[in-house]
């Protein structure tokens, strides 16, 4: 009877956690391959048959069915209406899904807007292009520099659309005054 009890146990317990495979599912692989890859590239987009951004990487991959993207070793340059350099950046690694105008930059970021006159650095930043906000994380150090002025933060975020920005976290700096010389 223990026999029957033990096996009837183990029967209902392999029922239970057994796995089960399902032949007729298959991994989509278009989700994890790359439709394209792009060494040592070079892409410019135009509008208005103006150039607008002119992006360099190591390598871009952009995947089928997807508006996602990945680069490594980016470097970019950003042209306002009259043809002139307005903004210029590079990173290591680059995730942007153009759909949702959503770009995350990583490790040894640069970006310089010239308009504003004004230079981020940072390891990781968010830009979501539909609200203009570049962000950090919470603890991440962005390093700022605006004609003589220097500030490191952390909690950093900046406003395309208010020309403002601000840290959440601590905060520290150095401002270069210049003096005239009395004759």
């Amino acid at each position: 009877m223990k026999k029957i009890i033990l096996g009837t146990v183990l029967i209902s317990l392999f029922a239970l956690c057994g796995c089960s495979l399902k032949y007729v599912e298959t991994p989509n692989v278009d989700d994890v391959v790359p439709e394209f890859v792009f060494e040592n590239t070079t892409m410019t987009s135009y509008q208005k048959n103006k150039k607008k951004t002119v992006v360099n990487a190591e390598i871009l991959e952009q995947y089928k069915n997807s508006t996602e993207s990945y680069a490594k070793g980016l470097e970019f340059t950003t042209f306002d209406d009259k043809g002139k350099v307005s903004s210029e950046g590079q990173c290591d690694y680059l995730f942007a899904d153009t759909k949702k105008e959503t770009y995350q930059l990583f490790d040894n970021i640069t970006l310089k807007n010239y308009s504003d006159n004004i230079n981020f650095y940072a390891d990781a930043l968010k830009y979501d292009g539909k609200t203009e906000q570049l962000t950090s994380g919470k603890s991440d150090t962005v390093k700022i520099e605006k004609d003589n002025t220097v500030i490191h933060g952390s909690g950093f975020s900046a406003s395309g659309v208010s020309k403002t920005y601000r840290f959440t976290g601590a905060v520290s700096g150095e401002i270069e005054e210049e003096t005239k010389e009395e004759k």
